[in-house]
């Protein structure tokens, strides 16, 4: 076991870079799954909407269908 000064300056350096390498991981996976969350409540909001009859015409202007 090597317990010299720069061996362990050099273990604290490596800690800490994976320390930060796990804090941007961490920050970017929220980011993606806000952006993917934003993303599927965006495409249900469109989906739920209430869509108008039509006004004129023979078709549409009873019953409202979404195929």
């Amino acid at each position: 076991m090597d317990v010299s000064p720069a061996a362990m300056v050099q273990a604290v350096v490596a800690n800490q870079q994976a320390d930060v390498a796990q804090k941007v991981q961490l920050a970017m996976l929220r980011k993606s799954m806000d952006m993917e969350g934003s993303a599927a409540l965006a495409l249900l909001q469109g989906v739920t909407g209430a869509l108008p009859l039509a006004n004129s015409g023979s078709l549409g202007t009873q019953v409202n269908v979404l195929a």
